[in-house]
């Protein structure tokens, strides 16, 4: 079992405590300087653990812009086990202790600019390597952190056979010649959200992480994580979701009482509290289970059921409050960027035709 989380939440709330929670770097080295990278993985592992994670991620859902919390979720659930598995010596362990310290931001760089998001084997930014340097060409697009980040983890074809082990993890500093940085614009405030390219740009060979070819292998498999995080943050933005339009229609006058007296609309609510139901119960097993990627088929179904919960909840939302949900920073505005929930990490029709593919597996046992 999981260890109690109170020592982790108290150490949580003391780093947020005073905290500009809309700029990332600032809160990403708060929760280095409280210990909270730390604490995330107990026993020295590299895998956050579940309930440590979910309690992060619904902290920061209540105090920060959406941007922001996925600033700290992709580091979180993605980057830093991926680095901490294959943090020896060098760069790459000095990069996991800067993270750990809160001081240094790494963007995962995967998403390809000469291939569609959930296509990898067709990504075309190259690796040369060789035996006093490495050489990398080609540009990745839409990336969380690109315009904040120290470095960049990038995902990059060192073979050409379309095969998942053509593929090389590069720990590329942003400051390196070659590199350019491209803002994407306003959304997804504190993000960092942009496109990187990279023209020749000269690496030393302990730029790699981890052994070529085992790129794709160890993704697939962190990627996992990366879906129950996302699972557990949609939770988080669908209670405060309903929480804040339950206390809305109790107070919304209407023609007999408030709209919370009228049974359509108690329908409609109840329908988004089963919804979240579901969610949750999906969710229940996992926060209970050692940290650690969940399998593949379950990683799916996560990933799905949080798109359209969140997808499911938002629109009631905008639906029910109606001119109030454009306000600044009103449902509309959320249901917008909460999209991203449907793409990033495997775009929902992807990972539909992949359940497909597992049907009597599902049919059988379940998730």
């Amino acid at each position: 079992m999981p260890e109690p989380t109170a020592d982790f939440t108290a150490a949580l709330g003391t780093a947020l405590a005073g905290v500009d929670t809309a700029d990332a770097r600032a809160l990403w080295r708060a929760l280095g300087v409280g210990g909270v990278v730390a604490a995330l993985c107990p026993d020295g592992g590299n895998q956050p653990d579940p309930r440590r994670l979910a309690t992060l991620l619904t902290e920061l859902d209540a105090r920060c812009p959406l941007g922001v919390t996925l600033s700290v979720c992709v580091q979180v659930a993605t980057v830093l086990p991926l680095l901490s598995e294959a943090a020896t010596a060098g760069p790459v362990a000095e990069t996991v202790a800067g993270m750990v310290r809160g001081e240094t931001v790494v963007a995962l760089a995967v998403t390809d600019a000469g291939a569609s998001g959930s296509d990898l084997l067709d990504a075309t930014t190259r690796a040369k390597l060789g035996d006093d340097a490495v050489t990398l060409d080609g540009g990745k697009e839409w990336i969380t952190n690109a315009t904040t980040c120290h470095a960049a983890l990038v995902l990059a074809r060192h073979r050409e056979p379309r095969h998942f082990t053509s593929f090389c993890w590069l720990l590329v500093p942003i400051s390196t010649p070659g590199v350019t940085v491209e803002p994407t614009g306003r959304a997804f405030a504190g993000s960092g959200v942009g496109h990187l390219r990279f023209d020749g740009v000269a690496l030393e060979p302990n730029a790699l992480v981890g052994r070529p070819g085992r790129a794709l292998a160890g993704f697939a498999r962190q990627v996992g994580v990366e879906r129950l995080a996302s699972a557990l943050w949609s939770r988080a933005i669908c209670r405060r979701l309903l929480t804040g339009l339950g206390e809305w229609l109790r107070a919304r006058p209407a023609a007999d009482g408030t709209l919370w007296d009228h049974p359509a609309v108690r329908e409609q609510y109840a329908r988004c509290l089963v919804a979240l139901c579901q969610l949750d119960a999906l969710c229940a097993p996992l926060l209970d289970g050692p940290p650690g990627p969940p399998s593949t088929v379950t990683g799916m179904v996560l990933k799905v059921a949080a798109a359209e919960t969140v997808e499911t909840i938002a629109a009631e939302a905008v639906h029910l409050r109606g001119a109030d949900a454009f306000r600044d920073g009103g449902e509309a505005a959320l249901r917008t960027e909460a999209a991203m929930f449907g793409i990033a990490g495997g775009a929902t029709g992807t990972m539909l035709a992949g359940l497909a593919d597992h049907a009597d597996d599902l049919l059988r046992s379940g998730p």
